[in-house]
């Protein structure tokens, strides 16, 4: 089979689609990843073919103009689709279709139109079997059907898109008459460029891969979905000589991210703070600190190794607890290891991320806007002192191991595309 990965500029995204187009090509497919020109880089550093597709479009720094980008709720999703974790009940089709009207012209117009023409022209040329697309990049569904594909969204944490899309869809069916849709407004705008007439899949895929295991899983319900096991791949690393040997002390690791750190985001606490207290526990620390942050700070305890980064999947199984943010990347890659977690998140999907790990327990969650080093340093003394969270993160671990690898998907790539698109 030809298969064609596709994704807007968003690095931690890419990542999440890698350890499958690799199982892919070394099962003899061919693959290829379709991206903006300027973002081809981190493609290739992965070993993947990449196909500049597209202008030069910046969607972050369209972003940092415009605070109706990043309208959250307060649970931190973007505006409408942090409904994805409210009851039904409570969830309003004015307050749905106000968010979507803001999405649609703000965000999501803007990180299809770059790559819609291009992306439509090649897969016409290279006749691709299937196309697998990062769930925000709906040029990829468009592009899939004008050539014929089968296509697939990759998600990696909560399903918010899809469920969003689940309580309009109820809702719509209700209104007499109907109101606008201006998510299926701006798809069937698009699609009929090309011949593509509209339908739900443009919005939410043929079929979804989910790395989520089923305890931590939230999905719509009529979707289909297929597991795959969560491989971590951080990119291009080094594993620094340090890690070589055992800690002879408990090691607690401190991340938020690499999106927080190249986009130059803030600390929710202060670090100050968060080393003071830890340094009063007998333990090490490990904290991936941006060099300009660590500048920053007038002092820095004994117990404390600050490093810009460290591969994440070579630090996290020699921690006793792992310390971060919230985001898929870290949060499944701690889970995977069996290490206890302390998840302090402040947007996106990762408080309800890190309300479910509690809620199996494997960590404890603290939103961002209540966290202080105090609050840790009680936690982390907590798993040491109980052995709170053994069993919790003992039982995750063994749910995750249990889920198809993407070798294993691989290798019934065809028979899945079978199953939920037919013969194409």
């Amino acid at each position: 089979m030809r298969v064609l990965f596709t994704t807007y500029p968003e690095k931690a995204h890419l990542l999440m689609m890698v350890p499958l187009a690799w199982a892919l090509r070394t099962a003899g497919h061919e693959v290829q990843v379709a991206v903006q020109p300027h973002f081809v880089d981190h493609v290739t550093q992965a070993g993947l073919t990449a196909v500049p597709i597209g202008s030069e479009r910046d969607l972050w720094q369209l972003m940092s103009t415009d605070d109706r980008w990043i309208s959250s709720g307060i649970n931190g999703m973007p505006i409408p689709y942090d409904t994805a974790d409210w009851r039904p009940e409570t969830v309003t089709m004015s307050y749905l279709r106000d968010g979507y009207e803001t999405q649609v012209e703000r965000w999501h117009q803007v990180s299809t139109t770059p790559m819609l023409r291009g992306l439509v022209n090649y897969c016409r040329q290279w006749k691709p079997d299937l196309v697998i697309w990062e769930p925000l990049t709906y040029a990829g569904p468009i592009a899939a059907e004008a050539c014929g594909a089968a296509h697939a969204r990759l998600v990696f944490g909560i399903d918010s898109l899809a469920i969003t899309r689940e309580h309009f869809l109820r809702l719509h069916a209700q209104e007499q008459p109907p109101g606008s849709d201006p998510l299926a407004e701006m798809l069937t705008r698009y699609g009929e460029r090309y011949g593509v007439r509209y339908s739900e899949t443009l919005a939410t895929g043929q079929f979804t891969f989910t790395l989520l295991p089923s305890a931590l899983h939230s999905g719509a319900a009529g979707l289909k979905y297929e597991p795959l096991r969560f491989v971590p791949y951080g990119g291009p690393a080094v594993i620094p000589k340090w890690l070589w040997t055992r800690p002879e002390k408990p090691r607690v690791a401190f991340t938020m991210g690499i999106s927080h750190a190249q986009l130059g985001m803030m600390y929710s606490m202060e670090l100050h703070d968060v080393f003071k207290e830890l340094s009063r526990l007998d333990i090490e620390v490990v904290a991936t600190v941006p060099e300009a942050a660590q500048r920053e700070l007038e002092w820095v305890p004994d117990n404390v190794r600050m490093v810009p980064y460290v591969p994440l999947a070579a630090l996290v199984p020699t921690c006793a607890v792992v310390v971060h943010h919230g985001g898929f990347g870290t949060l499944a890659t701690t889970a995977l290891h069996g290490v206890p977690q302390i998840v302090v998140p402040w947007d996106d999907d990762g408080p309800a991320l890190a309300q479910r790990v509690a809620a199996v327990g494997a960590g404890f969650a603290i939103h961002a806007s209540q966290a202080d080093g105090t609050m840790l340093r009680q936690r982390i003394t907590r798993i040491f002192d109980e052995d709170a969270l053994t069993v919790g993160t003992a039982a995750l671990r063994e749910e995750m191991l249990g889920m198809p690898s993407p070798t294993e998907v691989a290798d019934q790539i065809e028979a899945i595309v079978e199953t939920h698109c037919g013969a194409r």
